[in-house]
């Protein structure tokens, strides 16, 4: 059955709670009588539904009855074969694309501005990153998708790579021509991944980027919790019919908890009736806003925010009019500069401010009058803050230099070296702005001078800096 107006592990979670059954499982919080403090904080209905497995309730490892109503009803929501519910983020459900279709020594084409979820499933299964270096907007350092000509010739150089991974979109909203990239994926008989972290959405308007599934992609990897409107580190990993799915389950089943959490497996259900009978009309609001949202600031002055005008038909095939990047440099301001004064001085979060830009993300959840309270935010900034932007660094994005592959690199022999006294050695770990989350420095990889400036750069600027052994970001692990 595809009657998307059920929500099945939401009405068994409501049926349990119902029968007042006498717990001798856990958690043992026993429905928070044992943690008054916790039902206070969270509620008693809340509280009361963090249960553990069983049999009216399915099990995650190997769903038989409501999980697997509800996870079907999601693929067909999807337009994929199969899903995945996954209670790891979407962390979990890019690294089990990799595990699904690469083993040791196999080779994975995918962009270098990828998310360190895929780097890190790398160092953990030994698979060999062959990098497409994305091109740079010059003005707002930020890379930009993957093209197909490239990836065309990387195929060709690497014709025993097993899968290509691409990010739809990227953080900052840049699509890449995905059919395209699919097809000339598919000639070679490779998997395609999508790390569709960042657009959910795109399954439920028309106007929109295309979706992973519905170009032909292997794999994706979708965030509900970002733009679908389900809790913090819930997601689903959807397949086409070209995978295996009873296989892919295993490879799921080797990371994944066995205590699934069915607060974050509910708000998946509930989440995915809710998008599949109001998404259309949900995401055209939002599209609207956030448009709203680009025209107001660019009339402030000396702010860009970008959007469908940078397509050129390669590099940016697409873009995600729902994502709110905003250009600040002009200002004499890196992004992370704004993001931290609209936090401190006018109690406004928004999702990241990196060199040169900042983010808002937009969602079902936003009001216009949310909107306003940015906008005349931004324009106070501008009439405040706004300096000379003299001797600023312009790149969001440093091509690394690969010299030994991430798994190989990451449990060698290392020593802890200075920042500065590091340069042209070969780094053992992640370096990374987060958010974004996208590595400065990824285990393998040379430690050029430019990478070094642009570290020290970011942590004055006020990025959150990890990866590292060394907390303070001071020092660098490099092979021995």
């Amino acid at each position: 059955m595809n009657d998307q107006r059920n929500a099945p592990l939401y009405a068994a979670l409501e049926n349990f709670r119902k029968k007042r059954i006498v717990p001798f499982d856990v958690p043992g919080h026993k429905r928070g009588r044992g943690n008054p403090e916790l039902v206070q904080l969270l509620g008693e209905k809340c509280v009361g539904l963090d249960v553990n497995s069983m049999k009216p309730l399915d099990d995650l490892c190997h769903p038989s009855s409501v999980i697997r109503e509800a996870e079907d009803l999601a693929a067909a929501a999807f337009g994929a074969a199969h899903s995945f519910f996954m209670v790891g983020g979407t962390t979990s459900s890019v690294q089990n694309m990799i595990f699904s279709v690469c083993k040791e020594g196999d080779k994975i084409i995918m962009p270098r501005n990828v998310h360190k979820s895929a780097i890190n499933a790398l160092v953990m299964c030994g698979a060999i990153p062959v990098y497409v270096n994305p091109e740079v907007d010059k003005r707002l350092g930020i890379s930009l998708g993957m093209e197909p000509k490239k990836l065309l010739q990387a195929v060709e150089d690497n014709p025993d790579a097993v899968a290509v991974l691409v990010n739809n979109p990227t953080y900052y909203g840049i699509c890449s021509d995905l059919k395209s990239i699919v097809k000339i994926a598919h000639e070679y008989g490779m998997k395609v991944l999508v790390d569709e972290a960042h657009g959910t959405h795109f399954s439920f308007n028309d106007d929109l980027p295309v979706s992973g599934m519905a170009a032909g992609a292997d794999m994706s990897a979708v965030s509900m919790h970002k733009s679908g409107g389900s809790l913090t580190q819930s997601s689903i990993l959807l397949l086409n019919k070209s995978m295996n799915a009873d296989h892919v389950r295993q490879i799921i089943n080797l990371t994944q908890t066995t205590s699934a959490s069915y607060l974050l497996m509910a708000s998946l259900d509930i989440s995915r009736r809710n998008l599949a009978l109001n998404g259309k009309n949900s995401f055209a609001k939002v599209m609207q806003m956030a448009s709203y949202a680009r025209e107001e600031i660019n009339d402030i002055g000396d702010y860009y925010a970008y959007g469908r005008e940078l397509i050129n038909g390669t590099s940016v095939y697409d873009f995600d009019v729902t994502k709110l990047a905003v250009y600040t440099r002009d200002l004499g301001l890196a992004g992370i500069e704004v993001y931290d004064i609209l936090r401190d001085e006018y109690d406004i979060q928004i999702e990241f401010g990196d060199i040169s830009n900042m983010l808002a993300y937009i969602s079902i959840g936003d009001r216009l009058q949310d909107i306003e309270r940015l906008v005349g935010a931004l324009d106070d900034i501008k009439r405040l803050f706004k300096r000379d932007k003299a001797g600023m660094l312009s790149a969001e994005y440093v091509n690394p230099k690969v010299a030994v592959p991430p798994r190989k690199a990451f449990y060698s022999e290392k020593i802890s070296l200075p920042l500065r006294a590091a340069e042209g050695k070969i780094c053992t770990e992640f370096v990374m702005c987060y958010p974004p989350g996208i590595p400065i420095l990824a285990p393998g990889e040379l430690i050029t001078k430019e990478i070094i400036e642009y570290i020290l750069y970011a942590k004055s600027k006020g990025c959150s800096m990890q990866g590292t052994e060394d907390f303070e970001v001071e020092r660098l692990n490099v092979l021995k």
